[in-house]
């Protein structure tokens, strides 16, 4: 009776985990700002930025009301899942003093120095998985970059992504246990991009792909940092995978910090 109950919470659970999509309110559309073609404006050669021009976003997303009660997963589909210890929860909604963790926090629009700036670093975004999930839950890369999935676990996982614009191509690949790392490129900008792993219908992360190098994920307490800016007016879009989109107005100064914050409800 027992092992009947595990099957059933992993079915109930990979319907409302493993097919779960981010929000019909996140949308992908390719001409931002006063209808300037990404591509279009990529093209445009990037001036060095000085230093001395530059500041810095600080902010907080977060979540008003009582969230929604986290789901604990039950991992005895996989005995090794199941024996490596300390419980695993979904991840949907993660609110720790009422800051928001997971949202991802982009320029969506702003001054041209911003918009045509090079990537800061070569280096690729680590997606691990590990105790049978996907650690960070969400990350973001440059166009351009690359991600490396790794798995650090003792069972063999599947890294399956599902891009939903041209120019990303989808990524389903088996890693042993403790393998070799797996690194593939994302090369147009795309929000919550979803990613599973086919053996474990829980596990479950999202990739964005920024056309700027500013971006950030907000912390376990909901806090994010965006430094390296231009002086000028932006536009910051806040995703989050099942709330949406929101985006605010902000103005940043040479060698200050401006102040953002978003706030999140279920209604």
């Amino acid at each position: 009776m027992g092992r009947m109950f595990g099957w059933l919470m992993v079915a109930v659970l990979a319907g409302a985990l493993a097919g779960c999509k981010p929000s019909d309110a996140i949308k992908q559309g390719k001409v931002i700002d006063n209808g300037t073609k990404t591509e279009e404006r990529a093209a445009t050669p990037s001036a060095p930025l000085d230093p001395a021009t530059l500041g810095t976003v600080r902010g907080e997303v977060h979540f008003s009301g009582k969230p929604p009660a986290r789901v604990k997963i039950d991992m005895s589909q996989d005995p090794v899942c199941s024996m490596m210890g300390g419980d695993n929860f979904s991840e949907q909604y993660v609110v720790k003093d009422g800051g928001l963790a997971n949202v991802y926090v982009y320029v969506k629009s702003g001054p041209a120095a911003a918009m045509s700036a090079p990537a800061v670093s070569a280096a690729p975004v680590v997606l691990d998985q590990v105790g049978c999930k996907y650690v960070p839950h969400v990350v973001g890369v440059m166009r351009g970059g690359a991600v490396e999935f790794r798995n650090s676990d003792g069972t063999m996982h599947n890294i399956h992504t599902m891009p939903t614009v041209s120019g990303n191509a989808a990524v389903n690949v088996s890693q042993g246990a403790q393998g070799a790392p797996d690194t593939e490129r994302f090369d147009a900008p795309e929000l919550m991009m979803p990613v599973r792993c086919n053996n474990h219908p829980w596990m479950n992360a999202f990739i964005n792909v920024s056309a700027t190098p500013f971006f950030a994920v907000t912390d376990a307490e909901g806090k994010f940092e965006i430094k390296g800016l231009p002086a000028g007016t932006y536009t910051l879009g806040a995703v989050h995978e099942k709330l949406g989109e929101q985006t605010m107005t902000v103005t940043v100064k040479a060698q200050e910090t401006g102040k953002a914050e978003f706030t999140y409800s279920i209604k």
